[in-house]
């Protein structure tokens, strides 16, 4: 059953004549996305701090915004949330999503560090994978100038941001030179393939579509033998061992749905601790939408006081 905040959101949606992303260009997308978010996001909580800085990356500057939560001591040392926002490698920015890290911050007491990492189709993959990782050892080896304690760092996303702390978690596992804590992914895509039930049974009518979902991957994907890369498809991954601990949200309506859960099971089936918690009547994107969908509110309780307890220790 979907949630009747959903529905009448979608209703609206198709009342109005809405136009899909995927019948918009790249440019026109953006836009509006930034610009739609006033209708469906709360206002953005005050914080101690917000600083917009830059990152040194593979290929240039990376814009970051950091944010130190209200309350928070000018000198004091705080854990610190590493986000990669939403938006299918294509839309989406540090605005998009600073209420989401806003509110982040302040509930778990974290400074958040949220990620402006290059998109498709000017920058395709796995460009936006190099610069979540960039921006991670950035991040840490900056720690001092920031506040911020760089071995109580967590890397966490939503969609396509889910996916880029997935694959930042493995890469730093791997190169054994940044520790992370926690792993917070919202509804990942983990199977650039979308061959999972819920693609087929989600597919249409709940905001994210197969059609929406085709038109990110190809502006992100230019040959489709990266499908199988595990910087594209971190499920595709043959070893998950050694990775921090995840929470793993996913929605009920979601495309998404299957291979986020599977990528929680083959987590835990690793020998990892990772948690699933699935928001059964909502959609895609909903986390982002507290003033519309009142479940929103709580999946960002839930991630902040799961975060307190991660990095706090």
């Amino acid at each position: 059953m979907l949630h009747p905040h959903a529905r009448a959101l979608l209703e609206l949606i198709e009342r109005n004549g809405i136009p899909p992303t995927h019948t918009l260009s790249p440019e026109q997308a953006r836009s509006f996305y930034r610009e739609r978010r006033f209708a469906t996001q709360p206002e953005p909580p005050a914080a101690a701090e917000t600083r917009d800085l830059q990152a040194e990356g593979p290929h240039g500057p990376i814009p970051l915004r950091l944010l130190r939560p209200a309350g928070a001591a000018a000198g004091a040392v705080l854990p610190v949330l590493v986000y990669y926002h939403g938006g299918g490698w294509v839309i989406g920015d540090l605005d998009t999503h600073d209420t989401l890290c806003r509110e982040l911050a302040n509930l778990s007491g974290c400074a958040v560090v949220s990620v402006d990492y290059r998109m498709a189709p000017e920058h395709r993959f796995p460009a936006a994978v190099d610069d979540s990782i960039a921006a991670a050892y950035w991040v840490r080896r900056n720690a001092k100038s920031l506040g911020v304690d760089p071995d109580r760092m967590a890397v966490g996303g939503d969609s396509a941001g889910g996916t880029l702390a997935a694959v930042v978690s493995i890469a730093a596992r791997d190169a054994g030179a940044l520790p992370i804590r926690f792993q917070l992914l919202i509804y990942p895509a983990t199977d650039m393939h979308r061959s999972s039930e819920s693609h087929r049974r989600n597919g249409e009518g709940y905001l994210l579509t197969r059609d929406t979902m085709d038109y990110f991957c190809g502006h992100y994907i230019t040959d489709k033998t990266h499908y199988d890369d595990w910087r594209a498809s971190p499920l595709r991954h043959d070893d998950l061992a050694g990775l921090p601990p995840a929470l793993v949200i996913t929605a009920g309506f979601d495309p998404l749905r299957d291979e986020a859960l599977h990528y929680a099971q083959r987590l835990t089936e690793a020998g990892n601790r990772a948690t699933h918690v699935s928001f059964e009547r909502q959609i895609h994107g909903f986390i982002t939408m507290g003033k519309v969908i009142d479940e929103a509110n709580a999946a960002v309780l839930l991630c902040a006081a799961t975060l307190r307890s991660e990095l706090m220790r």
